[in-house]
């Protein structure tokens, strides 16, 4: 069977949307080049951690509880970002939405039967083609004082 054949294409589409408006939102603030590359390399940070199976990330979760200065570390990170969640919630709803996504992706290339590469290579070109779309599109109608 062809690899086209197999691809979850209504989810890979979803995810597709979802991060072409994060591209949009983003363009949309006008933001300096460094923060499009930070943007991309914590994209594929966080592709590679949702489609690295799960006895993986439980290894180097272990870590972080070794002593009691990193299981300070995480729990103050971990009560900050619930502190992020009340103060920012529409932030919370829209990085909720693309993990929801993501997730949901990893879940169907997972019942497809492809394998981990091929899943992080395809989420990660569908990511970053939506995220690049995204600020195409709102650069173009920005050019073209579409907004009004």
């Amino acid at each position: 069977m062809s690899i086209l054949k197999k691809l979850p294409w209504l989810s890979l589409i979803l995810l597709l949307l979802t991060f072409i408006s994060l591209g949009w939102v983003l363009s949309a603030t006008n933001p300096p080049h460094f923060i499009w590359v930070l943007v991309a390399i914590a994209i594929l940070f966080l592709v590679a951690s949702l489609t690295s199976p799960l006895a993986r990330i439980a290894d180097y979760s272990v870590n972080l509880f070794t002593s009691n200065l990193r299981s300070f570390s995480v729990t103050v990170l971990a009560a900050f970002l619930f502190f992020l969640v009340f103060a920012r919630f529409r932030l919370f709803l829209d990085i909720l939405v693309i993990l929801a996504a993501l997730m949901l992706v990893r879940i169907d290339f997972q019942a497809a039967g492809f394998r981990e590469v091929q899943a992080f290579c395809i989420t990660s070109i569908f990511s970053l083609a939506g995220l690049a779309m995204g600020a195409f599109v709102e650069r173009i109608m920005f050019q073209y004082n579409i907004y009004g």
